[in-house]
């Protein structure tokens, strides 16, 4: 029996929900796993003509909100320039320039990248071999808006209803914990959120309605695993639903053991002398700022959340 024929818009900017499922029992996809998968999906990001709006990456599934763009709105040096990115070579007219640009706006596409890239790495670690992931992914076309805003908050709650953590940003696989504990490094994520359907346009308001709206829908017991407990929604509507400094700098606090030496500019810059062998680097060091704490370096680089 043919395949039914994936629903796509390939006329204007649209709005995707994808979700996979592994064939494996049980949660096979570890914290360094998980990571591993958001490196694919932060690379393959930055070369196809897409949005990254929301994720969630859990034991054996993950989900995937893009927005995805036409050929039409796409520039002859734009896809030039992801060739390049993509190859370290310059691209010219033809055939190929044509099917490249159009493999670029292509959800499908897009997700065989990292499917793909993520069954190789899984394999390769586990010694294994045959299919990873069950029957071919899910999509859905979402309207900008309320329903984005709803499916955002869907996604976002997954660890949440696993059992998994009693705040969404507290799981550092999903778009919510994503945004708050990294700062939205690299700018993966773009902070719409479906607000700006709704006249809003401020990042930081933006954040905090859209964390009100997935505590109050959070708190709300659909049947589907656990919720958001109301004493933590009340602690949030107390608040204003605005996170604090010294909340962030908890959410954040793993840049205090992930990296090899922290400290001030001048302060890394005298212990890089002294263990410049020992790292085997002989060029000037570029030290990593911690996101959200002014003046604080990390000598090497954090590994990506």
């Amino acid at each position: 029996m043919p395949r039914i024929a994936r629903f796509l818009k390939e006329d204007e900017p649209t709005v995707y929900h994808v979700m996979s499922r592994t064939a494996l029992d049980g949660l096979p996809f570890k914290d360094e796993d998980k990571e591993y998968m958001l490196g694919l999906i932060k690379e393959w990001s930055k070369i196809f003509f897409v949005d990254v709006l929301g994720f969630a990456i859990m034991g054996n599934h993950f989900h995937l909100v893009v927005r995805v763009y036409p050929e039409s709105g796409i520039s002859d040096d734009e896809v030039r320039d992801r060739y390049k990115r993509l190859y370290g070579k310059e691209i010219g007219y033809g055939i190929g320039f044509e099917r490249f640009k159009k493999k670029l706006c292509s959800l499908s596409w897009y997700v065989k990248e990292i499917k793909q890239g993520f069954s190789r790495y899984f394999n390769k670690k586990y010694n294994r071999r045959g299919t990873l992931w069950g029957e071919r992914f899910k999509s859905l076309i979402v309207e900008d808006g309320l329903s984005l805003v709803n499916l955002l908050a869907y996604v976002d709650l997954n660890a949440v209803r696993a059992g998994i953590v009693k705040r969404p940003e507290e799981y550092r696989w999903c778009s919510l914990g994503y945004h708050i504990q990294s700062g939205n490094k690299d700018n993966l994520l773009s902070v719409d959120f479906g607000m700006k359907e709704w006249n809003e346009f401020d990042e930081e308001e933006i954040v905090r309605k859209y964390r009100e709206f997935v505590y109050e829908t959070g708190a709300i017991d659909a049947g589907k695993g656990a919720v958001i407990s109301e004493e933590i929604v009340e602690e949030e509507r107390k608040k204003g639903f605005k996170l604090k400094k010294a909340e962030i700098f908890r959410y954040r606090c793993r840049y205090f053991t992930d990296a090899g030496v922290l400290g001030s500019k001048r302060f890394l810059q005298k212990i890089f002398v002294q263990i410049r062998d020992l790292l085997g680097c002989k060029r000037k060091r570029q030290f990593v700022p911690v996101i959200g704490e002014l003046g604080l370096y990390s000598l090497k680089r954090l590994q990506n959340i």
